[in-house]
């Protein structure tokens, strides 16, 4: 399941369990609409209870975080799972974006940071 909102160009999301094909095309919409309006997006991405991603999404979010790997300027990945904070390290050479991990007992700073 995923919650998706946004206020000028910063794109929030918080997903919880599976990232499903269809929450995936509802992100994917979303986010290239905010891409289109401005130069830089800041992305808050919360991950609670969080289990990934079905295969098939898995590879097609991949391909769209490299299409698009100029687009944002910060990421903020909130998560509450050792392997959550490695993918955030791990995501980091394929972006030009300032990508940072944040516990979720840390939202709080992660939403100040991407909103500076």
């Amino acid at each position: 399941m995923i919650t998706i909102n946004s206020n000028r160009n910063i794109f929030y999301t918080v997903v919880r369990k599976k990232i499903t094909e269809q929450d995936f095309e509802e992100l994917k919409t979303a986010l290239e609409k905010l891409i289109g309006e401005y130069p830089q997006v800041q992305w808050y991405y919360e991950m609670e209870d969080f289990d990934g991603w079905e295969v098939k999404t898995f590879f097609e979010d991949t391909q769209f975080s490299l299409s698009h790997r100029n687009d944002f300027e910060k990421i903020a990945m909130v998560g509450e799972k050792k392997w959550q904070e490695w993918m955030t390290k791990a995501m980091k050479p394929f972006t030009s974006a300032e990508v940072k991990y944040f516990s979720t007992e840390e939202r709080d700073d992660a939403r100040k940071w991407i909103e500076e």
